[in-house]
């Protein structure tokens, strides 16, 4: 990508006739713009009734384009020797950023799930054009197995991270049971009340005050250990450590526009709460046991059926990238009330990344993943991995640049085999200007490898 230039904008007014201020944008959304890390955000949406386009349109205009991030330009400050970007507050033609394509499936082939896919596989190799804020939606309305219609809303990663992005999307939103109400979303995790439930029962068990100080000094004795060991690892897999080749890992020199496919599926949560209480774990312990054991199934048959004896699926490195979200979640009550009162709302990115390994052996007892998943995690939790990831990315910025500091932080990314992220979602059925969702599938494309 090619250095950005100076773009002649129209200046935005406010409600008293001045021109708005510009949004200073920060470090690491910056470094999103970097040719090697320039990343893109697409959620699908599914939806239970075809899409009424203009109803879509005006619920856009009075809700999503008062959030400046998606009214403002993004251009490079030309009078600060950093070259940090700013967002330029601009007048936004609904008509640039909704596309409705009249897709007709061949007589011959009435396969619309490929024809949606397809579509969505095409956006992977285009970018937003800079003259306009870094958004578009694609209204497809092809009815598929999975709905009746899709919408592809893709966004450059400079504007927000999933937590601000999914927060300020359902704040749009309202139930299904109650227009006039907002989505409820889950802010406590589970995680969480757990740990508590295991310091309280620890905190009766105990009776010395002597031996709650020992035990504190032990716990962060433990916290300061865990994370250095954690953080050396993230470094020497940035600069060095890869994990082993296998038939999930990327092919090296795989270029950023190559066409992209993105494959949906949808699982019973229910499912997943019940075997969560089974083995005493959280949601995300399930999903991650559940990862390693279609992954080692599947190394094994395939291993087992080419004839390779002499190789030991078990010595295999194989770890995940995981984002972990920094800031505190408040909720799409409070973000449709800052939107409303036309006040900033928490935006940008941040978060940090955690590297988990992946056990690729054979159990007997399926559950024996999610048990090992959970002891993972555990593991993980009680480090500062994260928060120092996010520090560390700063760091980089302040003493490289942002040229350079993109150059090293997707290292740790393409040099792990999977990437995780997820983010919560509403409690129950939510509806967009009368249009019920029937589900949301965020994806990311544009990394490097």
């Amino acid at each position: 990508m090619a250095l950005m230039k100076p773009i002649r904008t129209t200046k935005k007014l406010d409600e008293n006739g001045g021109e708005e201020e510009a949004l200073l944008m920060s470090p690491t959304s910056r470094m999103f713009h970097e040719p090697n890390y320039n990343l893109y955000v697409l959620a699908i949406l599914g939806w239970k009734v075809p899409i009424n386009v203009d109803a879509m349109k005006a619920e856009i205009q009075g809700k999503l384009l008062k959030h400046p991030r998606f009214s403002s330009l993004q251009v490079i400050d030309e009078s600060d020797d950093s070259r940090n970007m700013k967002g330029i507050p601009t007048t936004v033609n609904l008509d640039d950023h909704i596309i409705v394509p009249d897709l007709k499936p061949n007589p011959n082939n009435m396969d619309t799930d490929k024809l949606v896919e397809d579509y969505i596989s095409n956006l992977s190799t285009a970018s937003i054009d800079m003259a306009k804020p870094l958004w578009d939606l694609h209204i497809l309305n092809v009815k598929t197995s999975h709905a009746e219609a899709t919408c592809i809303f893709r966004l450059h990663h400079s504007i927000g991270d999933g937590v601000s992005l999914v927060s300020l999307l359902l704040s749009c939103f309202r139930k299904s049971s109650d227009p006039t109400s907002l989505p409820t979303l889950l802010v406590s995790s589970s995680s969480s009340s757990k740990g508590k439930s295991k310091f309280s029962n620890n905190r009766r068990s105990i009776r010395s005050l002597t031996w709650q100080y020992l035990v504190k000094l032990w716990s962060c004795i433990s916290l300061l250990f865990n994370t250095i060991v954690d953080v050396s690892m993230f470094v020497a897999t940035a600069l060095f450590l890869k994990d082993s080749q296998s038939p999930f890992t990327v092919p090296q020199g795989l270029k950023t526009s190559t066409r992209m496919r993105f494959v949906y599926r949808t699982v019973s949560l229910d499912d997943i709460k019940f075997i969560k209480n089974l083995t005493n774990s959280t949601v995300n312990d399930v999903i991650l046991g559940i990862t390693q054991a279609a992954l080692s199934r599947y190394v094994h048959r395939k291993y087992e059926i080419e004839g390779k004896r002499n190789f030991s699926p078990q010595k295999m490195r194989c770890r995940a990238s995981v984002v972990m979200n920094l800031r505190p979640v408040l909720g799409v009550q409070a973000v449709a009330e800052m939107i409303e009162k036309n006040a900033v709302v928490i935006q940008g990115n941040c978060f940090g990344i955690v590297i988990i390994p992946l056990s690729i052996s054979q159990l007997d007892n399926p559950l024996d993943y999610v048990r090992k998943a959970n002891t993972t995690m555990d593991r993980k939790k009680h480090s500062l991995e994260s928060r120092c990831t996010f520090y560390l990315s700063e760091l980089l910025i302040k003493l490289f640049g942002f040229k350079g500091a993109a150059a090293l932080a997707p290292r740790a990314l393409s040099h792990t085999t999977l990437f995780f992220s997820n983010v919560v979602g509403p409690l129950e059925e939510v509806s967009l200007s009368g249009h019920p969702l029937a589900f949301i599938a965020p994806t990311c494309y544009g990394q490097s490898t």
